[in-house]
Formats: C-alpha cells, structure tokens, sequence
C-alpha cells in the first residue's frame, strides 16, 4: 500500500512540475512575442523600404539609359513674333508614356526583389548592450507594394532674364506588411530628372502656360 501510495505521490508531482514548467513556457513565450514583435516590425520596415528603393533606382536608371529623353519630348515652348514666350505646352502623349512604361518595369521589378535578411538575435530584443550580438535569425519579409508615376515640373530662375524648367518623374511607392508579425504600413517617393531647359524671356505665370502636372 505504501508503494502505490508514493507512486501516486510521485506521478502527481510529475504532473505538477508539468504543468508549471508549461504555465512558464507560455508565460515566456508571450513576453518574448511582445518584446520581440515591435523591434522585428521596424527591422522588417526599414529592410523594405531598403529593398523598394534600391529597385525603384535601378529601374529608372535602366529606363532612363535605353530610353534618352530630351526636353523637347514633354514640352514645346510657344513664341509670338516678337520672340516672346507666350505659352509651354505639355507633350501629353509622351508624358503618358513614360509614366506608364516606367511604373510597369517598377512594378514588375519590385514584384521579383528579394524578401530575405538576416538579424542578429540580439538586436531584436531592443537591447542597446546587445545590439548585433549572437546569432542570425532569418527573416522573410512579403510585403505588398504599388508604385505609381507622376511627372513633376519645376520653374527656378537662372540668372538674368532666364528660366530653368526641369521636368522630372517623381515615383512613390505604397508598402504594407502582409503578414501580422510584421505590422507596418509606409511610403517611400523618389524623383528622377528627365530633362530640363534654360528658356530665355519672361516665362509667363501658371494661369498662362498650359502645362500642368501629370
């Protein structure tokens, strides 16, 4: 009778030391998930904005070296006889096209980026003394991106009697996490020069030229 009694005994402290080492298990568990989640969120942010930028810049340079765009391709400045600016009009049909084929090698670039880095544990427990310590926990990040294209133009002085008019593709991209351990939603926008022109006389004011933003 003793026997079976200390076994019981011993089998209900088994279960006991179970039971609390799972009750601690999950108790850690969830205060590293909370510790853990803000830091890999702004790891996973900062390594997307890091990756959608790096292809934007790629993909308009490339654009830009096969594609040599001049100014007269999106504007055609207007003289009356006395050689006097007297309007600048867009060239609507190539604005149109630059926007769109850039916006779709953009697009299509940043759908095949890649969506992996590495972070050292230390560095995702926010801790200052541990920061780049220990070993890489691989992260894969998805988030979903859009960018879209819009030509900006731009009238500065350039001295005496003179106008530099630069015009120039402004590409802003939308990026949200797409998965709840990564909880982010952020914009990122670059601009890329496409032409420019010192236009000598009087430019005349906004409500007179009839360029306007694409």
């Amino acid at each position: 009778m003793k026997r079976r009694r200390r076994k019981r005994y011993n089998y209900r402290i088994t279960i006991i030391i179970c039971i609390i080492l799972l009750i601690i298990l999950i108790v850690f568990a969830v205060w590293t998930d909370k510790a853990v989640r803000p830091v890999a969120s702004l790891q996973a942010e900062h390594f997307s904005l890091a990756i959608t930028e790096k292809a934007i810049e790629e993909s308009a340079s490339c654009y830009l070296m096969e594609n040599s765009c001049t100014y007269g391709d999106f504007a055609d400045v207007k003289y009356d006889g006395s050689g006097k600016v007297t309007a600048i009009e867009a060239v609507s049909e190539n604005i149109n096209k630059v926007q769109s084929e850039l916006a779709l090698i953009i697009n299509d670039r940043l759908e095949k980026s890649e969506e992996y880095t590495e972070i050292p544990v230390g560095s995702l427990t926010g801790s200052y003394m541990l920061a780049g310590k220990g070993f890489n926990i691989r992260l894969r990040i998805c988030p979903a991106r859009k960018a879209t294209v819009s030509l900006r133009s731009d009238f500065t002085s350039a001295g005496n009697n003179q106008t530099c008019h630069r015009i120039s593709a402004v590409v802003t991209a939308e990026i949200k996490s797409s998965l709840p351990l990564y909880d982010f939603e952020t914009e990122t926008q670059s601009e890329f020069l496409l032409a420019e022109n010192i236009i000598v006389g009087d430019v005349p004011s906004s409500s007179v030229y009839t360029w306007k933003e694409y």
